[in-house]
């Protein structure tokens, strides 16, 4: 299966939205990660630190893998942080692991 990019960018001030939602969230990304189709992911903080604290996050990167870029858009759609309203925008595109 290819691999596919998802890059979600918070709306302002998401993180008591992204708290409330957290469990949902990873609760979908564990099942995949168990499934053997998660490469990498995690949030992106707002801050230049690993604990931003009320700063927050400003969006999310994930790389996984999925039999089709629609197949990959339907998934990102039905994200819990796309559904409760995180994200204002994500992007969907193929990517090509070269390394390690």
């Amino acid at each position: 299966m290819p691999w596919y990019v998802i890059i979600a960018d918070d709306i302002e001030n998401s993180r008591e939205l992204r708290l409330q939602t957290r469990p949902a969230h990873l609760e979908r990304l564990k099942t995949m990660e168990e499934s053997g189709r998660i490469l990498t992911g995690g949030p992106c903080p707002a801050i230049d630190s690993e604990d931003p604290g009320e700063a927050g996050f400003s969006g999310s990167v994930i790389i996984a893998s999925f039999d089709s870029l629609e197949e990959a858009r339907g998934w990102a759609e039905e994200d819990p942080y796309s559904k409760a309203g995180v994200y204002q925008k994500v992007t969907v595109k193929p990517f090509l692991k070269v390394f390690p």
